[in-house]
C-alpha cells in the first residue's frame, strides 16, 4: 500500500454482504460437484458447526472445524466456482447490503484505502473485494499441497482477537496513517478487537451487545443507505488508545 491517509477495515459476512459466504459457497460448491449428497454433507456441516458455537464452542475452533471439510478439494476448482458462484449471486436483490456497499464508495472517493476482514478465504472474498475496490484481504488462508487444499489453515483463522492483531500490523506498516483517522465496520461481538483499534468503529446492524461493549460506535442501518454521508461528517474521536488496550 502506497502511503494511504486513511486506512478502512470492513468485516464482510452480514457486514458487506447479507449471507455467510463460506456456508453459502460451501452449499453452492459441494452440490454442485456432489449432487444431492453434498447438499447434504454442506447442510449437515453447518448444522454441526452451528449447534457447536451454541453450545459455546470457539468461534476460533469452529472456523478451523470448517476448513476441514475442503481436504482433498482441488484448489483451482474450488477458485474457479467460487468466481461462478459470486457472479449468480451477487446478481441477486440484497446481497450486498445497501448502505455498507455505499460507504465504501465515498470512502473510496475521498482516497481512503479499503480492506477487508474476514474468517472466510480469498477465493470466495477476491470477487467481492474486485467489486468493492477493496486492495487487501484479511483473512483465514487455507493450506494447499500439490494444488490440494489439505483442510489445515496456514496461521490462525481470522476472527475476534486475530483481527485485531491483523489490523494492528496493517497500521504498523503504515506509519503515517493515524489509527484514530481511519474506520472499521463490523456487524458481530467477535468484531470488537478490530472495532476497538480505530477512531470511527461503525456498527452495522442492531447487536445491542456490541454497542454496550463499544459505545463510542456509531451504528449504520444496514439500508439505510441515505444515512451514510451523515455517519462519514466529521466527529470527534476519544477513546481510541483506552478502548485498544482493553479489546
Amino acid at each position: 500500500m502506497s502511503r494511504p491517509s486513511r486506512l478502512v477495515f470492513c468485516d464482510v459476512d452480514e457486514t458487506l454482504i447479507s449471507v455467510k459466504s463460506m456456508f453459502d459457497f460451501l452449499a453452492y460448491y459441494f452440490r454442485g460437484t456432489r449432487g444431492a449428497r453434498g447438499a447434504q454433507l454442506a447442510a449437515d456441516v453447518r448444522g454441526n458447526l452451528s449447534r457447536r458455537t451454541l453450545a459455546g464452542a470457539p468461534r476460533e475452533a469452529m472456523n478451523r472445524l470448517y476448513y476441514r471439510t475442503w481436504a482433498g478439494e482441488p484448489a483451482a476448482r474450488v477458485a474457479e466456482l467460487a468466481e461462478v458462484w459470486y457472479a449468480e449471486r451477487s446478481g441477486a436483490p440484497g446481497f450486498y447490503l445497501a448502505a455498507t456497499r455505499r460507504a465504501l464508495e465515498l470512502h473510496r472517493e475521498a482516497g481512503d484505502t479499503v480492506i477487508l476482514v474476514s474468517g472466510s478465504f480469498p477465493a470466495v472474498l477476491a470477487p467481492i473485494a474486485a467489486q468493492v475496490g477493496a486492495t487487501r484481504l484479511l483473512c483465514s488462508v487455507p493450506g494447499t499441497r500439490d494444488g490440494v487444499l489439505t483442510g489445515q489453515l496456514v496461521g490462525d483463522p481470522c476472527i475476534g482477537a486475530a483481527k485485531r492483531a491483523a489490523v494492528r500490523d496493517t497500521l504498523r506498516r503504515c506509519p503515517d496513517v493515524d489509527a484514530a483517522r481511519c474506520y472499521a465496520y463490523g456487524d458481530h461481538l467477535s468484531d470488537l478487537p478490530m472495532l476497538a483499534e480505530v477512531g470511527h468503529p461503525v456498527i452495522v446492524g442492531g447487536s445491542a451487545e456490541l454497542a454496550a461493549r463499544l459505545p463510542r460506535a456509531r451504528v449504520l442501518h444496514p439500508h439505510a443507505a441515505l444515512e451514510v454521508p451523515v455517519l462519514l461528517s466529521p466527529a470527534p474521536v476519544a477513546g481510541v488508545a483506552s478502548c485498544r488496550d482493553g479489546a
